[in-house]
């Protein structure tokens, strides 16, 4: 599904440009990130962990991108190479999957839920 893959990419671009704006129309409000370490991030506070420089995306290649959506709900896993330095860590290369939880909503898709770890 096209708009799904789109949404990727583009909550890819605006993490690394951290796009505040853009994050928070990609985001439901409920949204929440749970890292690799079992760290249950809310959105806001993704949010702003990502504009006071805790995490730094600096580049992002994606490997795969699995979509499985029926009506208003899916799932989009994206596996991807991401350049970034978190939590005080140095700069590394990272394989990233992103599992996230979707729902389209007055038309636009949003993500709902994401779960990190590696592939």
């Amino acid at each position: 599904m096209n708009e799904l893959r789109a949404l990727y990419k583009e909550m890819w671009r605006a993490l690394i440009a951290k796009d505040i704006a853009t994050l928070e129309r990609l985001h439901a409000a409920e949204f929440v990130l749970i890292h690799m370490t079992g760290l249950h991030q809310p959105r806001e506070e993704y949010f702003r962990c990502v504009r006071d420089g805790v995490l730094n995306y600096y580049s992002e290649t994606t490997e795969n991108l699995i979509v499985d959506a029926a009506d208003d709900k899916g799932t989009l896993t994206g596996q991807s190479r991401v350049e970034a330095a978190v939590f005080g860590g140095g700069r590394n290369v990272w394989r990233l999957q992103l599992k996230f939880q979707v729902e389209r909503r007055d038309g636009q898709w949003l993500l709902v839920k994401a779960q990190a770890s590696t592939y």
